[in-house]
């Protein structure tokens, strides 16, 4: 008896707690089927390992002119590995370094999901560009490109949770996320598109026309007009896409190439017409809130949205949860939110791309 009121007592107590989020309904579409140019393959499992079990979450990288890889990791870490395989921690930013590139200076461009846009000199010194846009602080700086006029294009990917409560955004279901731009002009960032579904990962057209956004929760990707009859204009990409999409980056020959940590979830599309469920899940800890299949994907797509190729490590063991994919110097690099380690596949082992790039 005493046990059976300890399990009533809790109920009530699970059911009258307070939702951390106020989830709206969403009727996604049903996923596509993994054929053709997404089927299954093992392709990811040909890639070298670099600095395996000496890196904690390395979310995303970037290549140095002297060849120097640099990646973020959970920590807060700027790690570095060198072309000679050491490894090194350079320095800590006190938050959660994510998207990040190299500027015509050779400054580091970080997207800080806790600090905002981060400038960071070749000797170290840190410098906060922006914080905020238009009055609203940014509260998950996500990823982060520059166009070849210096004008830098990052994300917030929620102006309402943090980086460890994405699952939260997701559940909650509303359009916290956006799509910014800051001037090294100025000093100032200002807001392209706003009212976006977690405002992910960016990159600038080679022709600087656009720059495509991924709306990870809505499993698609989104196209800015910079410049042209329709610049100011946004519209769909590609759309109905087999994961969640993260970072993305473009490489010389024009191929958009998008990093997606995992399938989709049908559980989780189940329970989205449904906003008082998601509401009661978000009362869960995490332990018990859907978790991520471990599966390896990326896709690349061509300027017309468009699928080329993908690569796929269907049992996640070798690369999974794959946040981030760099070409550089006739390579892929797969960055991931917590795996121990960095990716690297030569584009002439993908078949039908040859040794481009």
């Amino acid at each position: 008896m005493v046990g059976l009121l300890a399990v009533f007592l809790l109920l009530g107590s699970f059911l009258l707690t307070p939702s951390p989020v106020d989830s709206k309904a969403w009727n996604p579409p049903s996923p596509p089927p993994l054929t053709g140019q997404v089927a299954p393959n093992e392709r990811l499992r040909l890639a070298d390992l670099i600095a395996r079990g000496q890196v904690y979450g390395p979310e995303d990288t970037a290549i140095s002119q002297e060849g120097v890889l640099y990646t973020g990791t959970q920590d807060g870490y700027i790690v570095r590995v060198f072309p000679d395989g050491r490894v090194e921690n350079w320095l800590s930013t006190d938050g959660r370094p994510l998207g990040m590139v190299f500027d015509s200076q050779g400054n580091l461009i970080v997207a800080d999901s806790w600090k905002g846009l981060l400038s960071i000199s070749p000797d170290g010194e840190i410098t906060v560009l922006a914080r905020e846009a238009e009055g609203t602080l940014f509260r998950f700086t996500d990823d982060v490109d520059i166009a070849d006029d210096g004008r830098i294009y990052f994300t917030d990917a929620s102006s309402k949770f943090h980086q460890p409560e994405y699952m939260l955004d997701l559940l909650e279901m509303r359009p916290h996320g956006r799509l910014l731009r800051y001037s090294p002009k100025t000093g100032k960032a200002e807001v392209l598109l706003g009212n976006l579904h977690f405002a992910n990962g960016v990159a600038v057209s080679p022709e600087g026309d656009y720059v495509l956004v991924n709306e990870t929760w809505k499993y698609r990707i989104l196209r800015y007009w910079i410049h042209g009859p329709r610049a100011g204009q946004a519209e769909v990409f590609a759309d109905n896409l087999p994961g969640f999409p993260d970072n993305l980056a473009v490489d010389d020959q024009g191929r958009y190439w998008v990093a997606f940590p995992t399938l989709r979830d049908s559980r989780m599309d189940a329970m989205h017409p449904w906003p008082w469920l998601k509401d009661l899940v978000a009362k869960l800890p995490n332990s018990l809130k859907p978790a991520p299949q471990e599966y390896g994907l990326v896709i690349a797509f061509d300027r017309d949205g468009e699928v080329i190729t993908s690569l796929h490590d269907t049992r996640g063991t070798h690369l999974q949860e794959i946040t981030s994919v760099n070409p550089h110097d006739g390579n892929l690099y797969f960055g991931s939110l917590h795996n121990d380690r960095i990716g690297r596949l030569p584009l002439q082992a993908i078949p039908g791309l040859g040794e481009s790039n």
